[in-house]
């Protein structure tokens, strides 16, 4: 009689708690920015459902699932009830290496730890628009449609400079592995927030726009305010495209705490490497913050604003940064 082996239980395993954490955390992120963009607004925010409307996100779910599910006639069924699917999809792939924290024997708290992670990571975020593209042509709108094109025109813009961003910490950590450029930083305690504050600065930046975040929210509403490439979804397919942008904030955040924060790396880590898990999270919750208190504060950029923002000013200016990093590491390395 056959069976899996042990391995790919465990993998299964470690898959399913982390999926679960994930879709709880989600959750609960949009409760929070929920409660922070009424106290930003000075209002209250979510107050009826639970104690301090903490039962918020139940009561969404059960709504969105409780509401007719329509379909436009003119649709193509599959690429159109496949679309959303895909997006939370790709915005999960990325937690495969991510490492979370360390365990007291060195060993990297992840489900994988390949020696590409960094690449592997930006190939799942790349894959993510064809959600949103394919969400938009299958749905036979123009509305829908024209969301689809701007959301796809401005993460292939934004992905240039993200990449770009993270190629003077792949040149002074010396390595792609996601756990090795956290363990470069805790070496000496030194994050790379400090040499590399501009990368880090557009990193943040293009984040925001690869999620559709205010105030790069432009494929979800412009003046119109018709919900762009997800117009015509409703109930829980509707919902479907919001849990993968939640997953995918959780996700840049923790990319960027990773490469630019050191990681789990804080105070008394070395009596207690467990500690790495619990800095890892606050370090992710600040990043999680600030990207909710930029919606608060910003306005919507206009389209054609956007675009030139992206091409004319951070693609130059990361560029820049890696011609300026790689001189000094060559430099360095020649003496």
């Amino acid at each position: 009689m056959s069976h899996f082996p042990d391995w790919a239980i465990i993998l299964a395993v470690k898959s399913g708690v982390l999926i679960f954490i994930v879709v709880t955390a989600f959750a609960y992120l949009m409760l929070l920015e929920r409660k922070m963009l009424g106290w930003f607004q000075l209002r209250l925010g979510p107050t009826w459902c639970g104690p301090w409307g903490l039962m918020q996100p139940a009561a969404d779910a059960i709504k969105l699932v409780l509401k007719e599910d329509l379909t436009p006639a003119g649709a193509d069924l599959f690429i159109y009830k496949i679309a959303p699917a895909l997006a939370v999809l790709t915005a999960l792939l990325a937690y495969a290496v991510i490492p979370f924290g360390w365990l007291p024997d060195g060993t990297p708290i992840a489900i994988a730890s390949p020696n590409v992670g960094i690449l592997f990571v930006l190939a799942a975020g790349a894959v993510g628009v064809y959600g949103i593209a394919l969400g938009g042509w299958a749905s036979q709108s123009k509305w829908s449609l024209l969301g689809g094109i701007r959301s796809t025109a401005q993460l292939i813009s934004y992905e240039l400079a993200m990449g770009l961003s993270i190629i003077p910490v792949v040149m002074l950590a010396g390595t792609t592995s996601l756990a090795g450029i956290v363990a470069a930083q805790s070496a000496h305690h030194l994050w790379y927030i400090i040499p590399l504050f501009i990368p880090a600065w557009i990193y943040g930046v293009t984040a925001l726009a690869e999620t559709n975040r205010a105030p790069f929210d432009l494929p979800e509403a412009e003046t119109e305010l018709v919900a762009g490439f997800h117009t015509e979804y409703s109930s829980l397919r509707f919902g479907t495209f919001f849990v993968a942008e939640y997953i995918n904030m959780i996700t840049v955040s923790a990319i960027r705490t990773l490469l630019f924060f050191g990681g789990g790396d804080g105070p008394w880590v070395a009596q207690f490497p467990l500690l790495t898990v619990v800095w890892f999270l606050v370090k992710v919750g600040i990043m999680l913050f600030i990207m909710i208190w930029w919606r608060a504060t910003l306005p919507r950029l206009r389209y054609d604003r956007l675009m030139t923002f992206g091409w004319k000013f951070l693609l130059p200016t990361s560029v820049a940064c890696v011609i300026i990093v790689a001189g000094v590491v060559a430099a360095m390395g020649n003496r």
